[in-house]
């Protein structure tokens, strides 16, 4: 991991440049965001991409899989979709999304530049999960041998590793350890980001849903509309009601555009 350590530039080292600046923020000029499947950037971050973006940032956004074990809402789709179909449908609904949300670059981990140098492009599939309690998910019983979440850790962290050689960002982005409420693949897009940003010594920033002494809180209420327009977007797993979301088992949750963020511990 060598190749990988921090570039020099007319910043701040990040360490130290993040632990006293006023915000989190100051000075980003591109930000690698790392999620789990489509429409997760939006939920769990449309807020935030939007406000990068006006700040000038560059963003690149990172999907691990395309989600095609997610459960279709009624009426949206051909029920009798395969995997690479609803794969199909989701990618498809990913760029309505990102263009919503003013994010111009996407790439697929497995997929260059997000691949391991002479290694083969490959796909990481959904990994499923079943919910252990209201709130909190769990692995799925029947994953499979291409599961994301159960595939080579060294593997997807160097997938992963080449595409942050490649865009040399000041900050990587991602949940926390527990991937925001379990799920196996948030969990380990957490583990690839923290690994892939200890290796090139840039900071990871956490997404908190919640204020806390420890995180930075974004009030990013003026960019609702945006985040709206884009979960609509993702019309095959959720439904926009009013200032709620409703997604496809029937779980309502608010739309929340503001956001906070924590720095990882090294």
């Amino acid at each position: 991991m060598g190749a990988l350590r921090r570039r020099s530039s007319g910043l701040l080292p990040a360490r130290g440049r993040l632990r006293h600046a006023m915000s989190v923020l100051d000075g980003v000029r591109t930000a690698i965001v790392v999620h789990a499947h489509p429409d997760d950037e939006t939920i769990a971050s449309g807020g935030l991409l939007v406000d990068l973006v006006d700040r000038g940032v560059r963003v690149v956004l990172v999907t691990a899989t395309r989600g095609e074990r997610g459960e279709i809402v009624p009426g949206t789709l051909d029920p009798r979709l395969d995997e690479h179909g609803l794969a199909a449908a989701r990618e498809a609904e990913l760029r309505g999304a990102l263009d919503a949300l003013g994010v111009a670059e996407h790439v697929w981990l497995g997929s260059a530049p997000a691949r391991a140098a002479g290694r083969p492009e490959r796909v990481y599939r959904d990994s499923g999960m079943e919910w252990v309690r209201p709130g909190l998910a769990g692995p799925s019983a029947d994953a499979g041998p291409d599961a994301f979440a159960d595939g080579v850790l060294d593997e997807e962290i160097a997938d992963l590793d080449a595409l942050v050689d490649t865009v040399q960002p000041d900050v990587l982005i991602g949940y926390g350890p527990d991937g925001g409420y379990g799920h196996p693949d948030h969990v380990r897009a957490h583990a690839i980001a923290a690994a892939a940003a200890r290796g090139a010594d840039v900071p990871f920033l956490e997404l908190a849903l919640e204020r806390g002494p420890d995180v930075e809180w974004f009030d990013l209420e003026r960019h609702r509309d945006a985040v709206e327009h884009a979960l609509r977007h993702h019309r095959s797993q959720l439904t926009v009601d009013g200032r709620d979301l409703v997604h496809s088992g029937g779980q309502r949750q608010a739309v929340e555009p503001s956001v906070g963020l924590r720095l990882s511990p090294r």
